[in-house]
């Protein structure tokens, strides 16, 4: 047979580790397959129950009134996360205006948002008012708390009941993926613990889950534990490769229509909005996101297991339970860290002639390298890797449309660093 890896001058070392390690993580992999499978009934059920037709596809501009299939999307949405509604749109830009939305559409002057898992993702800092901006939330008079992870990545049951015992908390945020840190990404099973912890306390407390990366990454979502809202991008895992924008919150009906008011304005809600011919983008990627989720984690298993060989730090380790498609290794050194970066760029598919740099990102705080040689701008669906320049150095990678063109692009990266190849 043919040799892929001779194809891009990959080194038989690497080539070597990479055999041995997929061996070793076969049966990872039909653990994938099974939830795969659960989650792609789950979404074809509701196609059928939908009565999904090619009317659904269908354009609307201007205001959007009468969108059938922007209306069927939002159900099939609230029947696969186990909601009672949902607001899929083309009009967020991003999963931080998702959570941006639902933030400044729950919360008012003297209400309390309590962040139980840390600090939030860099691009929410200046929404909160972490980080200054005339615009965020505190200088609209809302007040923030923060309780971090313990030291094993759990929840802080203790301070966080101390805290709801002795102020008044309006909404709950809770970030499932790590992000850019190297704790561990939140279980379906720490989430299901701590809402009913919360709801123990006080039921009125509004619980706004950070969903990003998570979706179909275990057989359950949030709003299935009882989360009250819960937020993601479709040009991440929900999105199947397929979504050229957008986002989605899904949770209490009450909750969505105070959050499609933010988004648009008080009084026209759910009811405008046109989709501009992406509801058959939407529809076609989530079909497709069970299997497209499900090769995103076996480019993360296969991606640990080949590094950890090579004496790399990888979070988590390739043998660990899996809550989201990020898989980050410590490489210690910004130079390492810039050309394994670089490399994974240089093996997409597409702009692979591109190199890409550190530089001053919006909404970040650090320098931030990107290597996204995406189809659709950004999407990390699609595998790509990113890190802020910043100790211990560490690359953060996610998906892969097929894992093959992904396990491809690890080995060139991987190969390209350790050869210490000038860009």
């Amino acid at each position: 047979m043919k040799n892929a890896y001779e194809m891009f001058n990959i080194s038989k070392n690497v080539e070597m580790i990479a055999k041995e390690s997929e061996e070793e993580i076969q049966e990872l992999f039909n653990e994938l397959n099974e939830v795969c499978l659960y989650n792609q009934a789950k979404v074809l059920k509701s196609f059928k129950a939908n009565n999904i037709s090619q009317v659904h596809f269908g354009k609307t501009t201007g205001y959007g009134y009468n969108d059938i299939g922007r209306e069927t999307i939002e159900k099939i949405y609230a029947e696969v996360f186990g909601a009672e509604d949902s607001l899929v749109r083309v009009q967020f830009v991003n999963g931080t205006h998702a959570i941006a939305t639902a933030m400044y559409a729950l919360l008012r002057q003297n209400d309390t948002l309590l962040a139980i898992t840390g600090k939030p993702y860099d691009t929410l800092c200046e929404v909160i008012g972490i980080e200054p901006n005339e615009l965020s939330l505190k200088n609209y008079g809302v007040n923030y708390k923060q309780i971090d992870l313990l030291e094993n990545g759990e929840f802080d049951f203790d301070s966080i009941g101390e805290c709801l015992k002795s102020t008044k908390v309006k909404v709950v945020h809770i970030q499932r993926s790590k992000g850019y840190a190297l704790r561990k990404s939140l279980y379906i099973s720490d989430i299901k613990e701590v809402v009913e912890y919360i709801k123990t306390i006080d039921s009125s407390i509004i619980i706004l889950v950070d969903n990003c990366y998570g979706e179909f990454v275990e057989d359950t979502e949030p709003t299935e534990v009882g989360a009250d809202l819960a937020c993601g991008s479709l040009i991440k895992n929900i999105g199947g490769g397929l979504c050229e924008t957008g986002a989605y919150i899904v949770g209490k009906k009450d909750y969505i229509e105070l959050c499609a008011q933010r988004l648009t304005c008080p009084g026209i809600g759910k009811e405008c909005g046109a989709t501009m011919g992406q509801n058959r983008n939407i529809l076609q990627g989530l079909f497709m996101a069970p299997s497209t989720v499900a090769n995103a984690l076996k480019t993360a298993i296969f991606s640990a297991s080949l590094l950890e060989k090579l004496g790399y730090e990888t979070y988590p380790n390739s043998f660990e339970k899996r809550s989201d498609i990020i898989q980050a290794v410590k490489l210690g050194n910004k130079e390492d860290l810039v050309k394994f970066i670089q490399g994974v760029q240089h093996a997409s598919p597409v702009d692979s002639h591109v190199t890409p740099y550190p530089w001053d990102m919006p909404g970040y705080s650090d320098k931030v390298i990107m290597a996204a040689g995406t189809f659709i701008e950004g999407a990390s669906i699609e595998f790509s890797a990113d890190s802020p320049i910043r100790d211990p150095y560490v690359a953060y990678m996610q998906g892969g449309l097929t894992y093959e063109s992904a396990k491809l692009a690890v080995c060139i990266a991987t190969d390209g660093m350790i050869k210490g190849e000038k860009i």
